[in-house]
């Protein structure tokens, strides 16, 4: 499977792109605390879908009990997989890239959350806040989440979430939680869809030759191998680099001073 860092780090990408262009109508960020926070739970939610597999980062990242509902999610995908499957698809013993793989998943998690929110306010706000926001911490920051383990992880993550409550002074920006948590999902298969094994984000929903659950791919030769050595001598480090330029750009006032100072270098020129 692709890395969870490439994973978080894509997701982080999406969400500071997104955060620019969402009215604000429709719970987009207002102000760089918000622009952050979006980006960091789109950065988590391009970890859930591998929630399917015990082997994965998020199945790690909050210790006996993230395991224990990776098991459990493994077990629901394989048999809503089993349930669902076409003739000529094939058999499976495991869930992985299944259900959560899917852009159905995607799009029921963002509205689930999105009504949670709107239903129960800022104890959905600060519980989906914990969960991506460890996430976040646990692919951005990897070595140092292996280094000091699950437990260090749960605690930042809770008082990250706790200090994050503060900048969602009403329900105009906790709205966009949903919609972070399903576009990092989204960006999640997007990713895997680059690898040679694919991805069924269509599934079950659109058949494609007597198949429900065919995959997702590019053409073998643009195709990578997850976990090679493209994605981590090329693509992470870019997508890394894109991040970061991103995440100045957002800063308040930063988009206005380079534009005086490039008018100012064009002026001279």
């Amino acid at each position: 499977m692709v890395m969870g860092a490439t994973h978080a780090v894509s997701g982080a990408v999406a969400g500071l792109l997104a955060a620019q262009v969402l009215p604000p109508e429709w719970g987009g960020p207002t102000s760089t605390a918000e622009v952050f926070t979006f980006a960091g739970v789109c950065a988590g939610a391009a970890l859930l879908p591998d929630l399917d597999t015990a082997q994965s980062t998020v199945a790690r990242s909050f210790g006996p009990v993230s395991q224990l509902v990776a098991k459990g999610v493994d077990e629901i995908s394989l048999w809503y997989y089993r349930l669902t499957r076409g003739r000529r698809d094939p058999k499976r013993r495991g869930g992985h890239r299944t259900l959560t793989h899917t852009a159905l998943f995607a799009i029921a998690l963002s509205a689930g959350i999105s009504a949670l929110v709107i239903e129960f306010g800022r104890p959905a706000i600060v519980g989906t806040l914990f969960v991506t926001l460890g996430l976040a911490l646990r692919g951005l920051a990897g070595s140092w989440a292996a280094r000091n383990g699950w437990i260090a992880v749960t605690v930042v993550a809770a008082a990250l979430s706790a200090f994050t409550w503060t900048w969602y002074p009403d329900e105009v920006g906790s709205r966009a939680l949903g919609v972070a948590v399903g576009l990092g999902c989204a960006v999640h298969c997007l990713g895997d869809a680059i690898t040679k094994e694919g991805v069924p984000f269509l599934a079950p929903l659109l058949p494609w030759g007597r198949r429900r659950w065919w995959e997702l791919r590019l053409p073998s030769m643009l195709s990578i191998r997850a976990g090679g050595t493209v994605e981590r001598v090329v693509l992470g480090p870019l997508l890394t680099l894109v991040a970061v330029g991103l995440a100045v750009w957002a800063i308040d006032g930063v988009p206005g001073a380079v534009t005086e100072v490039v008018a100012e270098i064009r002026a001279w020129g």
